[in-house]
């Protein structure tokens, strides 16, 4: 019983964390920054911020994604120069 309440305590400790995750969507992007998923989307293209193409399912194109550290450097640093 002892190693059930652990358990128990371990996990609400981990809902009660923001948990990070190593990618995010544009659409996750632009929530956390209070913009329009269409500013994220072309910073990506424009390579304001750094981000990949993955597959996502819904066709030819694939969609944007950016990594946790680079929204990391986004927030502690603003966007990349213009190229």
């Amino acid at each position: 019983m002892n190693r059930l309440a652990a358990i128990d305590a371990a996990i609400q400790t981990l809902v009660q964390q923001k948990i990070a995750k190593d990618w995010y969507t544009t659409a996750k992007v632009a929530n956390l920054l209070g913009r329009k998923e269409y500013t994220v989307r072309e910073w990506c293209r424009l390579k304001r911020i750094l981000a990949e193409k993955r597959g996502s399912g819904r066709g030819p194109h694939a969609a944007w994604v950016v990594s946790h550290a680079e929204l990391l450097r986004y927030q502690r640093d603003g966007l990349l120069p213009i190229r």
